[in-house]
């Protein structure tokens, strides 16, 4: 089971999940394949480029350049339940 956290947002989750299934992608191109996904998952790409910051902030995503982003071994660890988000700050 996930250790979540008060500041994720389900945005969040789905961000990870993403890009921890297919790689690295823009905020644009996240938006665009989770909206083929389902019509609850769409969200704007201000949204989510706010959202990939915040959590690149809390290193669980890293930007790797061009606005381009891609999970770290925290946000896999995350993901696996291996890892309390909740010891991250929030702010």
């Amino acid at each position: 089971m996930r250790k979540h956290a008060d500041w994720l947002t389900q945005a969040d989750e789905r961000i990870l999940e993403f890009l921890s299934e297919r790689g690295n992608f823009p905020p644009s191109a996240i938006r665009d394949r989770l909206a083929d996904v389902g019509e609850d998952l769409t969200y704007s790409t201000n949204h989510l480029g706010m959202r990939c910051r915040a959590l690149a902030d809390r290193g669980l995503l890293e930007n790797v350049g061009g606005g381009t982003y891609s999970i770290t071994d925290v946000g896999e660890q995350y993901l696996d339940g291996e890892f309390d988000a909740g010891s991250i700050d929030g702010e």
